[in-house]
């Protein structure tokens, strides 16, 4: 395989999906069988793949199966949930506990790890140091919604790779350069992508809907470039790919022969991302939120929604509230200085919506 190529394999079943994209991607041919390699899925959060949330285990079980096959025994499976949920509960509940257990690998929590700092062309990040360890890393996310990035697939999953601390400071900048530029700094020997039934609005699941697509790749910019087609989005809805493009880690530029189907694809059809996460945010003023606090707020709102309860006009939310002392509802302990806040970080979604729907009642 090389970098301006997207294999693509249409089905239901994630372990054979798995199987099938590594022996064709042919890059393990030049992979020493001593060298470390670890695999990087998306959990997180605690959630198994069918809400659409996280990357399948079975996906990644015929990964491994492969590579065993072929004699890689240094294998490990590498995350770090992010801000507001645990990485070592995530491997339980999303199936990664059980499937260690029977391929006698490794669970690496990068939650836990120490990191070190690495320059970037726009200033300097911190990565986890046993991604940094490894000789080869496997990039496995998941495509989906996204909040506040409108996509999730490739570039974003290597945030994964960073320290909690590390993922605040995103959030604070805006997310879109810190994402480019950490895929200036940390590139994936292979990308392994989950289609299968990925939530086209919402990084935490909830509404999966049906794509039976698994995708392998070199090029994470070229990857979500063409991932952005399947969400019904452009390329200009989610930034950081072309800041990525822009600093040299990859290209945008789909070709007539970039996809390369390994089987007939029956049964393939659009994501294509709803307007109900776009709607939704038009109630939100955020300021440098992080993804767990704002994910949380998006869904109570679709809550009361569906509710029939009238939306708040504003909630305020965001690390760039932090100190302040303001007018109207907020969310979050970084808007403890708001005139009507929920306390938390993040809030229990039970009790953003039963705030909220006091707030909606009592305005009323």
């Amino acid at each position: 395989m090389t970098e301006d190529k997207i294999l693509c394999w249409y089905g239901s079943d994630p372990f054979e999906a798995g199987q099938k994209l590594m022996e064709a991607s042919d890059v393990w041919k030049n992979w020493s069988k001593t060298e470390s390699i670890g695999l990087k899925p998306n959990l997180v959060v605690s959630k198994k793949a069918s809400s659409g949330a996280t990357t399948h285990p079975e996906f990644c079980a015929g990964v491994i199966a492969f590579l065993q096959g072929q004699g890689f025994e240094n294998l490990s499976i590498l995350e770090g949930s992010w801000v507001g949920d645990r990485t070592e509960r995530a491997f339980r509940i999303c199936g990664y506990t059980e499937l260690a257990q029977k391929y006698s690998l490794p669970l690496v929590d990068l939650q836990k790890d120490e990191s070190v700092t690495l320059e970037a062309t726009n200033g300097d990040y911190r990565v986890c140091q046993a991604v940094l360890n490894l000789d080869r890393l496997i990039n496995i996310p998941v495509l989906k919604g996204h909040c506040q990035t409108a996509m999730t697939c490739a570039l974003k999953n290597l945030k994964g790779c960073i320290p909690d601390s590390e993922k605040q400071r995103y959030h604070r900048e805006g997310l879109f350069q810190p994402i480019a530029d950490l895929n200036e700094i940390l590139h994936a020997d292979l990308i392994l992508v989950d289609a299968l039934e990925g939530d086209p609005d919402f990084e935490e699941g909830g509404n999966p809907q049906t794509l039976n697509l698994f995708m392998a790749a070199l090029d994470p910019v070229l990857l979500d470039s063409y991932a952005c087609s399947l969400l019904g989005l452009n390329i200009e809805d989610v930034p950081y790919i072309t800041k990525a493009a822009e600093l040299g880690a990859g290209t945008i530029h789909l070709k007539e022969d970039t996809l390369v189907p390994l089987n007939k694809g029956e049964g393939l059809s659009s994501l294509q991302r709803s307007s109900l996460s776009s709607t939704l945010a038009a109630h939100i003023h955020e300021k440098g939120a992080c993804s767990a606090c704002y994910a949380s707020l998006v869904q109570a709102l679709k809550i009361l929604q569906e509710q029939g309860k009238a939306l708040p006009e504003t909630v305020m939310i965001g690390q760039g509230f932090k100190g302040l002392t303001v007018e109207g509802l907020g969310f979050g302990q970084c808007l403890s200085g708001c005139s009507s806040f929920v306390p938390g970080c993040p809030p229990e979604l039970s009790e953003i919506v039963d705030f909220l729907s006091f707030t909606g009642n009592k305005s009323g």
